[in-house]
Formats: C-alpha cells, structure tokens, sequence
C-alpha cells in the first residue's frame, strides 16, 4: 500500500534534499533521499495521530466518568428530598408562634 504524500509535502523533501546533496551523488540518489525524508514525515505524522487518538479517548473516559459521577449525584439528591420540608415546617412554625404571642400580647 503506498502512503499518499501532498505536493507540498514532496517539494519540500526535494529541497532539503538537494541542500544536503554531496558531490558527486546523482538525481537518483537524491530522490531516494527525499523519498526517504517523505516516508520520514509520514511516520511521525501517524504517530502524532496515534498520540492525539490516545489523549482524545482519555479525555472522552474522564468526560463519561464525570457525567456519570454528576447522574449519581442527582440520584442521591432525589432520594434526600423530603428533608427539604424542614425548613418550611421550622418557618410556619415560627409565624404560629408568633401569632400566638401578638394575640397573647394584645390581650
């Protein structure tokens, strides 16, 4: 299978490789040179994809991780509900008193 290489990419594996040529070394020798620079080039970019596809993943990992943490907590929220009445309670509470004590206190 042949690795598809840009234009740009080749013109300038032509170029570093004719500004490295030596004396004497043929056009055949320099394009096995800028063939080897390309099949360089190709390398390092598929293992930059190969990294990008690693970190991509672990973070996607850490994204389900946490929504999966915050859908635990809303659970855990839902089942702590009829705590919330406390204070609703403590505040009519508080107001009967005090209507106790305005009617006690005007009598």
């Amino acid at each position: 299978m042949k690795n598809k290489v840009s234009p740009e990419l080749e013109v300038q594996a032509l170029k570093i490789a004719r500004s490295r040529q030596r004396e004497g070394q043929t056009k055949e020798q320099t394009k096995l040179i800028a063939q080897g620079i390309q099949k360089g080039v190709a390398e390092y970019k598929k293992q930059q994809n190969i990294k990008l596809r690693a970190i991509d993943k672990q973070r996607k990992q850490t994204s389900k991780q946490r929504d999966n943490d915050n859908s635990q907590t809303v659970v855990e929220e839902a089942q702590y509900a009829p705590t919330n009445y406390l204070p609703w309670i403590l505040l009519a509470l508080s107001w009967m008193g005090f209507a106790a004590y305005i009617v006690w206190a005007t009598n």
